[in-house]
């Protein structure tokens, strides 16, 4: 993996990206809904899944184990409108039981993703009561 994306940025956690564009405005955080369009391939090229048509993106609610922790973590790099590679250890994919046929057991997996869109989660009302008013003397 190093070899082949030398210039990949790696995280804390191992995985790799590249940001081929840059998007705009604020990150994608935990709780966000976001459409993307994507390709997943295997380290030899081969594509095991996409979605590339910008009339029916894949849409989910990121942080809540909807998608692979490689996506989760990945697409917390990104703003509208970004496009990035992400290459993911199996750990943060399929890891040892993978998703056969299609994915064999701890294999590294590499996404080009664009975040079309993001929608920041509305935060949750406030359970606290409103402040009282202070009398005028």
């Amino acid at each position: 993996v190093e070899k082949q994306w030398p210039q990949a940025k790696k995280t804390s956690t191992g995985l790799r990206y590249i940001m081929l564009q840059e998007g705009e405005g604020d990150n994608a955080r935990p709780g966000d809904m976001v459409n993307v369009l994507y390709r997943g391939s295997l380290l030899n090229g081969k594509v095991f899944d996409e979605a590339q048509d910008p009339a029916h993106p894949f849409t989910f609610r990121l942080g809540r184990l909807m998608v692979i922790q490689g996506w989760d973590q990945g697409l917390q790099l990104m703003k509208k409108g970004a496009k990035m590679l992400l290459i993911v250890p199996s750990e943060l994919g399929y890891g040892s039981r993978g998703n056969l046929p299609e994915i064999p057991r701890d294999t590294t997996l590499v996404f080009e993703i664009e975040l079309l869109d993001l929608k920041h989660e509305a935060p949750l009302p406030s359970m606290l009561p409103p402040p009282a008013e202070k009398k005028k003397n």
